[in-house]
């Protein structure tokens, strides 16, 4: 076991994985990724030795030179793999600190509304007493950020 591994993995803690190293992290604005990632953008880091420790991701061909991995069990996007190398979900990893984006690619498919995105009011604690209620009464089924010798724990559904 590394000492120093970098580790991640999908949300129901069926797939992990752990890299020797990260390289440069970036956000990718094309339309591959946005609908990959189901969001605006895909942001993606460089992984050096990566090895799956727990399961291996489904894989989806997005083009003719890239295969996209993803959880099978609960749709976590994971990978972006190509000849010569790969590339992991910054937010896939148990530490996503550790990968702030550096450069922008695809500017021509960026969403005109991404630029405000940071301008946007936030709706804080005690502004809405529905919203915390709702917010109080969730149960997270998400697997913790770090390595498990197994997963889901004993008698959980």
């Amino acid at each position: 076991m590394m000492s120093n591994a970098i580790t991640g993995g999908c949300q129901c803690g069926a797939v992990r994985f752990r890299a020797d190293g990260l390289g440069r992290a970036s956000l990718c604005h094309c339309r591959m990724c946005q609908k990959a990632f189901g969001g605006f953008y895909g942001p993606l880091v460089t992984a050096r030795g990566l090895e799956w420790t727990r399961a291996a991701p489904a894989r989806f061909a997005s083009s003719n030179v890239v295969r996209r991995g993803f959880c099978q069990k609960c749709g976590t996007p994971l990978s972006y793999e190509y000849d010569g190398g790969a590339e992991i979900a910054i937010g896939a990893l148990d530490d996503p600190s550790l990968a702030a984006p550096v450069v922008q690619f695809n500017p021509a498919d960026k969403l005109a509304f991404v630029e405000g995105l940071h301008a946007l009011p936030w709706r804080l604690a005690g502004e809405s007493p529905a919203t915390d209620a709702f917010m109080a009464s969730v149960k997270s089924r998400q697997h913790p950020d770090r390595d498990t010798e197994t997963w889901p724990p004993e008698g959980s559904s």
